[in-house]
Order: structure tokens, then sequence, then C-alpha cells
């Protein structure tokens, strides 16, 4: 499964953002093992370094945890699966906003309307 990527973004941290929304809609669990390196790369159609990148950025951001000789884990601190929660939620909102802002909407406007959808 070759994925579309973004030109305008390194792939790298496309492939980041996707791992953390399929640990945000649940599809990767606290705990569940990651492809190797080699796998995710030929899954992915990218480079085996850009893999190594993404799994190195997920360590860092303390999303995973490397356990030698059997692979890469999601992690099961759940402090830092919320907080990466958090701010993922508080991104997508900042670029909503200054979307719509960019087309002259106000924010209260747009508030008004996602009321009306909840109903």
């Amino acid at each position: 499964m070759t994925i579309d990527f973004a030109k305008d973004r390194p792939i790298y941290l496309q492939l980041v953002e996707s791992i953390c929304g399929d640990i945000i809609k649940g599809k990767l669990q606290s705990g569940d093992k990651l492809p190797s390196v080699r796998e995710f790369a030929l899954d992915s159609g990218v480079n085996v370094n850009t893999v190594q990148r993404v799994y190195k950025e997920l360590e860092v951001m303390a999303l995973t945890e490397t356990k030698r000789g059997q692979g890469t884990f999601i992690t099961t601190d759940m402090q830092a699966i919320d907080m990466m929660r958090e701010q993922m939620k508080t991104q997508v909102a900042q670029q909503f906003v200054a979307s719509i802002q960019s087309l002259g909407f106000t924010v209260e406007e747009i508030i008004d309307v996602l009321k009306r959808q909840e109903g």
C-alpha cells in the first residue's frame, strides 16, 4: 500500500502524524508492536532511512518503546498518549481557525455553524 504524500511537507512528518492518528483513532493500541522498519518501508513505499527517522521521532515523543531484539511498541504510558492527543487537537484547531479567518469568517460564525451541526 503505497501512500500519496503531500509535496509541501517532509514524508517522515506525514508518517509520524499518520501513526499518531492511528493511535488516536484506536487502530493502534498501547502495547501494540509496530512493523519492522523494512516491513513498514515496503508497505508505505518509502526508504528504510525515512522509517528509521519516523521511529526515532516517535521514540523522542515518548510514544514508542524499542525493545532490543523484539521490535518497536506503542508506549504503555497513557499520559504520553494523552499529551500527544491534546497537542494534535490544538494543532488541528489552530490550522482550522487560521483557514476560516483567511476566508473572512469569524470564529463566532463557525462556532454557530458547528452548534447547529450537533443538533
